[in-house]
């Protein structure tokens, strides 16, 4: 088979299907190129059955008020054990049962909630709701269903109510007219969501597929060729665009955030910044925003496959109108490399770096890595004595790139030992000789820090070439490629996991992730979802390397200035503050909820504690003197060349001015000079 990538990359969202039709050859393909290919291939047996079964019916019921207990047990009996045996026989008809069952439960609920449309509700009835951060068991009774949703819809009207002002008098004074709305609007939601799920005939074997494919790891992926051309499309920095960017308001509606004047949607002429999104077609389907899932209309914008979409809008209250847009090759300047200097004195510069993105078509020089090596020569035309490259969010991308940045900066070596599932190793060493910067470095990172982002910064620790600074990475040690299940078609893919890499010492952060030298708290570090967090990753362990290496800089020194750094930050105020809200975060995240009454004073009372937390966390500023932070001579340059880069340049530099992380990166990186 003909390898077509070698990447390192995220999981990405399974989808869900309608038709079972060739299911299993599909598995069967899958699952041949697996235990052919795969680092660590695993029996399909029971346990693979269970895996899949439960993340199926947790897809398909995840809040347990679809299927009735009496069909979940039915499907136990039949199913949870079998999957296994009837993939392997080429019976896949379980899939049409399941969904059989599925539709039938969508279609009484919704017969269901048009009844409650014409049902007052009691809320002076005496009832209690219990939040659930994990699935629980399915428990619904036929003579509880409506029982269930009347407390779901509840809980929904009163926190609609709750969330509509924060006067809570008013809100009581004013009960009646509120309430009518809300129901109204919330139950039209519900139905429309659910026949939504009815009408749309989506690809439902995809769901099967990428169950069946992670119960390897959670990075091994069924890919059809629509979403192996927009995953592809994901690793470079230029990508078919709209040209302008949503957010979501606090009513949950999709709105215009900011139009970018060199792309299709401003050229249209008459689309505006604070534009409502009603709905969006790709000529095919058509996904209303009120009822649809933010992943399903997402995944219709950013799809490769759609050229061209039409969007409903509304402005100002106004009426709907249409707007048809064809999507534009553009640069996306969130995820291309950009640089600033810091200060005057001791000038040092920055980096900043959103993923690893490769020049997948050609030899363009598009890749990270070279855009990398033009800001620090330009950087370097201003004498910078130190530099920051921050890798904070950075969810990786492709391998190639990884191996050339850290070439860049490691004179020569191994930087990494690579295990296939065969149990044979070999060597990646620097594809350059010399360094393209002999400064000194500090590397930011944190819990998002992830897979070539993370075998980067390893190498720069190892070879004590740069100070590591942030928390914990992710921990994604494991190479993925991509290969066609039918070169014939070319319409079907496989991302599988193929490698496991180590350090140059031996060890691997994978499943633990890297460790900084000095560590900083981040907020929501205790949420963010971490590899060890998936049941199925690949483990840790370690290696002989029987390596010969380098270090750059001395280890005593590196240790120096790191413990200095800690005695530094031991009282600082920002920090020590995020590790208090952090623990409030955790109190309301991870802690299990206790029940509260369903009244609206518990309900205003719940999401008064959450806003306050809220904005806790978003009017929280450190209070480090601003940095001094401006262009390189070269990028002021190019400025007045491009003048339509200024909006999003100065918004990248207001950002840093601020920034405790590159405060003491500034502070090591001085030090770092005083004591080489």
């Amino acid at each position: 088979m003909k390898k077509i990538l070698l990447l390192f990359l995220l999981v990405t969202s399974p989808l869900f299907s309608q038709n079972s039709d060739g299911a299993c050859v599909m598995l069967n393909k899958i699952n041949s190129v697996i235990q052919l290919e795969h680092l660590k291939p695993k029996a399909v047996d029971d346990s693979l059955s269970v895996f899949v079964f439960d993340n199926l019916l947790n897809e398909l019921d995840p809040s347990r008020n679809i299927f009735f207990k009496s069909e979940y047990d039915e499907m136990v009996t039949k199913y949870r054990l079998n999957l296994d045996d009837l993939i392997l026989k080429n019976d896949c008809s379980f899939l049409n049962d399941i969904t059989s069952k599925y539709r039938v439960g969508l279609k009484r609920t919704k017969e269901l909630l048009e009844k409650l449309q014409s049902v007052p509700f009691d809320y002076s009835q005496k009832d209690t709701i219990r939040f659930y951060k994990k699935s629980f068991a399915f428990y619904l009774k036929k003579e509880d269903l409506e029982k269930v949703w009347r407390k779901k819809i509840r809980y929904q009207i009163l926190d609609d109510i709750a969330e509509s002002s924060e006067n809570l008098d008013s809100l009581k004074a004013n009960f009646a007219s509120i309430e009518a709305k809300s129901k109204k609007m919330i139950l039209s939601n519900e139905i429309c969501r659910i026949s939504t799920l009815l009408e749309t005939k989506t690809n439902q074997e995809e769901n099967l597929y990428n169950f069946f494919c992670t119960y390897f790891d959670p990075h091994t992926a069924y890919f059809s060729d629509d979403s192996k051309s927009s995953f592809v499309a994901s690793l470079s920095k230029e990508h078919l665009s709209l040209g302008m960017t949503v957010n979501l308001n606090e009513k949950n509606e999709i709105i215009v955030h900011e139009i970018d004047p060199k792309g299709p949607a401003y050229q249209t002429g008459q689309i505006k910044k604070g534009d409502q999104i009603i709905s969006v077609s790709n000529h095919k389907e058509t996904l209303q925003v009120s009822c649809a899932s933010l992943e399903s209309i997402s995944t219709m914008i950013l799809s490769e496959a759609n050229k061209s979409l039409i969007l409903t809008l509304k402005r100002n209250s106004g009426k709907n109108f249409d707007v048809y847009i064809e999507k534009q090759v553009m640069k996306d300047e969130e995820n291309s490399v950009f640089s600033f200097i810091i200060g005057k004195e001791s000038k040092i510069g920055y980096i900043k770096i959103p993923s690893f993105y490769a020049d997948l078509d050609g030899n363009t020089r598009k890749g990270c890595a070279d855009d990398v090596a033009r800001e620090i020569i330009k950087l370097e035309r201003d004498e910078i004595k130190g530099l920051v490259i921050d890798l904070i969010d950075n969810g990786g991308g492709s391998m190639e790139e990884a191996i050339r940045l850290a070439g860049m900066f490691v004179d020569y070596g191994p930087l990494s030992i690579v295990v296939d599932g065969k149990k044979n190793r070999s060597v990646i060493n620097d594809p350059y000789r010399g360094m393209i910067y002999k400064g000194p470095i500090v590397v930011l990172i944190n819990s998002n820090t992830a897979s070539a982002s993370e075998f980067f910064a390893s190498i720069m620790q190892d070879y004590n070439r740069a100070l590591l600074v942030g928390s914990n990475t992710l921990g994604k040690a494991t190479m993925q490629t991509i290969l066609s299940l039918d070169e014939e078609k070319n319409t079907d893919f496989l991302k599988i996991t193929i490698n496991k890499f180590y350090r140059v010492t031996g060890k691997s952060h994978q499943y633990v992730g890297v460790t900084p030298d000095v560590v900083l708290p981040e907020f929501y570090e205790d949420i963010y979802q971490k590899e060890n967090d998936f049941p199925t990753a690949v483990k840790n362990d370690s290696i002989q390397p029987a390596l010969k290496y380098r270090p750059y800089f001395k280890r005593s020194l590196i240790d120096k200035i790191a413990k200095n750094s800690s005695a530094r930050l031991a009282d600082n105020y920002f920090f020590n503050n995020i590790r208090k809200i952090n623990l409030k975060i955790d109190q309301l995240v991870n802690v299990p909820k206790s029940e509260i009454p369903m009244t609206l004073d518990a309900v205003f009372n719940q999401k008064k504690n959450i806003s306050s937390l809220w904005t806790e966390i978003n009017t929280f500023n450190d209070e480090n003197n601003p940095l001094d932070v401006y262009n390189s001579t070269v990028n002021q340059y190019l400025l007045g060349t491009f003048p339509t880069d200024k909006t999003i340049n100065q918004y990248q530099m207001d950002n840093l001015k601020t920034n405790p992380y590159l405060n003491e990166a500034v502070n090591i990186i001085n030090e770092f000079n005083g004591g080489k």
